[in-house]
């Protein structure tokens, strides 16, 4: 089995940062990680390749050479997205599809040929075995959160790392406030779902054997969602590490503004090699606030 995984182009808005990545001479800003983790979870005997649109041009020839086309896609890709998959519909491609645009807007995608939503923990392994039987259904879902400690390793090999500015790990999923202009509680969960220091760590060692040194954003919905666990286990455990290695890597990472309140957290932060924190700042009215849990 050959398959193509590919990530859809990012429209030029803010976040894609496309003027900005001229002066570092980069083409993106971070690698598509949910493709990789996925691909790490496809069998061994598969032929993978991954192609990002954000940094390489998606030819018919790599389409038509794939017995299936895999994509995965946030809201803001949508244009590309459906731009893909009629490219594969024309190509006589099957498409499968997965990831956040794809699970909260599934009835704007009845043109994709298996529908992989939720989270690819729970999700991949039933599509995988009845598409081993010749029996795979047009959707695929589930109720309930996985354990994330079981994801596995992203297959860092499927990536020219020289492209991007800075490469990608995840330790939780989730955030226990309630936003309504977010859709993370509905994708992710209000309860943050954590990885043990054992098993981030494991993946910060397969970023670093992969030949990476330099940024690493931590893509967390809200890295300080379980504190507790961070002053005890995850933040010492890091800092452990990057002194060991020599500290390789610069992290970043984005959290809610609570973080400021608490010094030892910061500190600690400071001392496992955290440079910046993205904080949104949505409102200064009390009563939004409360409505938000926050």
């Amino acid at each position: 089995m050959r398959v193509l995984m590919v990530y859809p182009e990012y429209p030029e808005t803010f976040w894609s940062f496309k003027h900005a990545l001229k002066f570092v001479s980069k083409k993106a800003a971070y690698p598509p990680l949910g493709l990789m983790t996925v691909a790490a979870m496809l069998p061994k005997e598969w032929e993978k390749e991954l192609i990002d649109m954000n940094t390489d041009i998606l030819r018919d020839e790599d389409i038509e050479k794939s017995d299936y086309v895999m994509i995965s896609s946030m809201d803001i890709q949508f244009d590309s997205a459906k731009k893909v998959i009629q490219r594969c519909r024309d190509l006589g491609v099957k498409t499968i599809a997965g990831g956040p645009l794809f699970t909260t807007r599934p009835e704007e995608f009845s043109e994709v040929d298996h529908l992989v939503l939720g989270e690819a923990e729970m999700t991949l392994a039933p599509f995988l075995l009845d598409l081993e039987k010749g029996r795979a259904k047009h959707i695929y879902k589930s109720d309930g959160f996985p354990d994330i400690g079981s994801s596995p390793i992203p297959d860092w090999s499927l990536l020219n790392m020289r492209k991007y500015s800075s490469m990608n790990i995840q330790y939780s999923r989730g955030c226990p406030y309630n936003c309504e202009f977010c859709d993370i509680v509905l994708l992710n969960g209000h309860i943050p779902r954590t990885k043990s220091a054992e098993k981030l760590i494991s993946e910060m060692e397969a970023l670093y054997k992969a030949g990476w040194r330099g940024g690493v954003f931590i893509v967390d919905d809200n890295f300080i969602g379980n504190k507790a666990k961070l002053k005890k286990e995850i933040l010492p455990a890091i800092a452990e590490w990057m002194k060991n290695r020599n500290y390789p890597f610069v992290l970043n990472t984005e959290a809610s503004i609570d973080l400021s309140d608490d010094d030892e957290l910061m500190k600690l932060m400071v001392d496992a090699s955290f440079g910046t924190v993205f904080v949104g700042i949505e409102t200064t009215e009390e009563e939004s606030l409360v409505e938000c849990g926050k």
